[in-house]
Order: C-alpha cells, then sequence, then structure tokens
C-alpha cells in the first residue's frame, strides 16, 4: 500500500481532531438549513420566487461577511468568530420561523443572518484546515468530513421528513409546529458543536493586509472554476426541495429521496476519499461536473416526478464527489502563491468567496 493510501486519523493533530469533531457535529445541522428551510417556505408560500429571494439574501450576506472577518481576525479570536458562525444559522432559522407570514422583508433579513452564519463558518473553517493540515492530508480530510456530510444527508432528511409529516398530522399549522421542534434541536446541537470546538488551539492568524485586486494568473483560473462552483451550489441548494415539493408536496418523500442518493454517495466519498491522490483530482473534479450536466439534462428533459427522483439521485452523487476534489485544489494553490506572492492565507480565502459569488448571483437570475 502507497504512503498516500495509508494516511488516517493519526496524521492529524489533536487541533486537526476537535475541528473534524466540531464539523461531524454541525454536520447533522446543514442537510436541515440546505433542504427544509427551502421546502418551509414553498409549504407556506407555494411561490418559487420567494425561495429564490432567501437564496439570494444568503449568498448576498456570505461575502459581505468574508470581507468583515477579514477585519474582526486581527481583533476577535478565531475560535469566536467561527462558533459564531455556527449559531447564527440557528438564530436565522428561529427568525424565520417566527415570522407570522412568509413576505420578503422577513426572508430577506433571515437570509442575511444566515448568510451572516456560512460566512463567519465557511471563512473560518478555510483557514483552520489551511492552518492545521498539509496537503498530504487534504484528500482524507476531505474524504471524510464529505462521507461525514454525506452521511448525516442520508440520515437527518428522511427522519425530519417523516417526523414532519406522520408525527404532526396533515394540516400546515401542525406541521409548521413541527418545523419550530426541529428548529429548536438545530439550535442546540450549534451550541454543543461550538462548545467542543473551543477545546482546541488555533493560531491567530497574521495581522495583514487581506485586500488585493491583482493576483498571479493561476489565482484567475482558480477563481474561473470557484464561478463555475458558485452557479452549481445554488441550483443544488435550492432544485431539490422546490421541485420535490412541486411534484409530491411531501416532506416525507422529499427526505427519503434525499437520504437513498446520500446513502450510496457516502460510501463512494469515503473510498475515494482514502485512496485517490492528489494527481487524481482534476480527473474527479471532471466526474462530478459531469454529473452536474446529466442531472440537469434529465430533469430538463423529463421534468417529472421519476425525473426529479433521477436528478436528485445523480445531484447527490455529483456533489460531493466535486467537493472532494474542489477544496484540497484550492488549498494548495492557496498554499503555493501565498508564498510566491508573499501575503496572508485570508486574502485569497476571501477573494474566492467573491468568485464564488459571481456564479452563485448568475445562477440565480438564470434559475
Amino acid at each position: 500500500m502507497n504512503k498516500i493510501a495509508s494516511i488516517g486519523f493519526k496524521d492529524f493533530s489533536r487541533s486537526a481532531k476537535i475541528l473534524i469533531a466540531t464539523n461531524v457535529i454541525y454536520a447533522f445541522v446543514l442537510p436541515v438549513i440546505d433542504i427544509f428551510v427551502a421546502s418551509y417556505i414553498m409549504r407556506n408560500s407555494s411561490d418559487p420566487a420567494k425561495v429564490m429571494f432567501y437564496q439570494l439574501a444568503i449568498y448576498t450576506g456570505i461575502p459581505i461577511t468574508f470581507f468583515i472577518n477579514g477585519y474582526l481576525l486581527n481583533k476577535i479570536n478565531v475560535k469566536r468568530l467561527f462558533s459564531l458562525g455556527m449559531i447564527l444559522s440557528g438564530v436565522s432559522m428561529v427568525f424565520m420561523m417566527s415570522l407570522e407570514e412568509i413576505n420578503y422583508f422577513g426572508l430577506v433579513s433571515a437570509g442575511l443572518i444566515m448568510g451572516m452564519s456560512f460566512g463567519f463558518y465557511w471563512a473560518n473553517r478555510d483557514y483552520l484546515v489551511i492552518a492545521t493540515t498539509t496537503d498530504r492530508a487534504r484528500n482524507f480530510y476531505y474524504g471524510f468530513e464529505t462521507f461525514t456530510y454525506t452521511l448525516t444527508a442520508a440520515i437527518v432528511p428522511v427522519i425530519i421528513g417523516w417526523y414532519l409529516i406522520s408525527g404532526n398530522g396533515e394540516s400546515n399549522e401542525g406541521i409548521n409546529a413541527g418545523y419550530r421542534v426541529v428548529t429548536g434541536v438545530v439550535f442546540i446541537i450549534t451550541i454543543i458543536a461550538s462548545i467542543v470546538f473551543h477545546f482546541g488551539k488555533y493560531e491567530k492568524p497574521k495581522s495583514e493586509k487581506f485586500l488585493y485586486f491583482k493576483f498571479h494568473k493561476l489565482w484567475k483560473k482558480m477563481l474561473e472554476m470557484a464561478f463555475l462552483k458558485g452557479m452549481s451550489q445554488g441550483f443544488i441548494v435550492t432544485a431539490p426541495a422546490m421541485l420535490m415539493m412541486k411534484f409530491f408536496n411531501s416532506e416525507g418523500v422529499l427526505g427519503s429521496a434525499l437520504s437513498i442518493g446520500a446513502l450510496i454517495s457516502a460510501v463512494v466519498m469515503l473510498i475515494l476519499g482514502k485512496y485517490s491522490k492528489p494527481k487524481d483530482r482534476l480527473i474527479i473534479f471532471s466526474i462530478g461536473t459531469i454529473g452536474f450536466f446529466l442531472a440537469s439534462l434529465v430533469n430538463g428533459v423529463m421534468f417529472s416526478g421519476i425525473g426529479v427522483i433521477v436528478f436528485v439521485f445523480l445531484l447527490l452523487i455529483a456533489r460531493p464527489v466535486l467537493d472532494i476534489a474542489y477544496f484540497p485544489i484550492q488549498l494548495k494553490v492557496i498554499d503555493v502563491l501565498s508564498k510566491l506572492e508573499n501575503r496572508n492565507e485570508f486574502s485569497y480565502i476571501l477573494n474566492h468567496e467573491f468568485g464564488l459569488f459571481v456564479g452563485r448571483f448568475l445562477e440565480r437570475v438564470l434559475f
């Protein structure tokens, strides 16, 4: 067995292991944010445009928070900012569930809070991964993390979906009461994840300039990838919930379909993370991109209940395949260029987020 294949948890520091444990706990929140907030909006408004506005507010809040985070890192401990990101996701859901009517002002407000949550979480998470791992171990790191996310995406949706349908009657108010219970559980999980994370020790980023407008030509290629990934991200988060609710109008069916697809994907991810090499990343990335195309093609041609189910299965496999290649590529490029250009790693993380935002924004307009 080669050296890459033998990488395991023994290769990570204590702080890296705590970061992994934190992300494993928080992984139980992500499917709720990605899927059931959109289904809640659809159930209570039956208006896809409102889902679009909510998502657009999220995607607007993310890069703004990345920028603010760059300044706050010079004054506030990275652990507090990372924890704040997790807790804000629960706050956003509580705010959403407290709305008496799903109006645009409430949606935009909840979306901006969720965007702040994602901004603080992902900006600091990317830095923490760079600071606590080496390029050699990142295929395994992201393989295991993606496996965890995919596994929770297989377990959480089916449990929540059928809980909402069978445990709260068929009335809208009964199901909405179930959503509020789920929101309370989400808030508790974010607090637990935050507490666990504080057991780790993480160095403060260098207090350096982080806003640049001119970058190496290699980074420009990275931004092109970020643009494409941003376009796919918006589609992933919104389309499954909207289409499943349109054709089936059932959180139970939505949860079951997502869970079955995610379970298959989880096994694939663990194998790829364990045995793939850095040189395989572009091939894996290409396979993930082709999976997105096939999923969209099937949905566009069939546009039916069966077509949506096939679409969701393909999407659930394509998404983690893409991520397991994309994130190590991104961090490797940052490793190289931060040393070559003598810049703070966060300057690349911030600029990368704006590349994602352009892709996400264009995808919203197209959708």
